[in-house]
């Protein structure tokens, strides 16, 4: 059997990496983020306990990867986005005009 092509991605708050790999077919997802090393290039982040997903829904990292999957890692929200809106809410603002001064 040939390698499955798959691409593992992260977007930080300051940069994001976007990498494509190669992988041996019954390669699962938490193997996949290991072979990437992306840990070497977001040393800040512990890839091990975020969360992760394939093409924007959660799996658990025993899923077993298919050729053309997007793996994404999650980083922890910095805040609970009912508590931002309440917070917007309490000056005026809305999440639409948060960006906006």
């Amino acid at each position: 059997m040939s390698e499955l092509q798959i691409e593992i991605v992260y977007a930080g708050a300051d940069r994001q990496s976007l990498l494509e790999l190669n992988v041996p077919p019954g390669t699962r997802v938490g193997e996949a983020v290991r072979i990437s090393e992306i840990a070497s290039t977001h040393p800040e982040e512990n890839f091990d306990r975020c969360a992760v997903g394939i093409w924007g829904r959660v799996v658990d990292r025993q899923q077993t990867l298919k050729t053309g999957d997007r793996v994404e890692l999650y980083r922890p929200l910095q805040m609970d986005p009912r508590e931002a809106r309440r917070q917007l809410a309490l000056i005026g603002r809305t999440m639409a005009g948060a960006d906006q001064n």
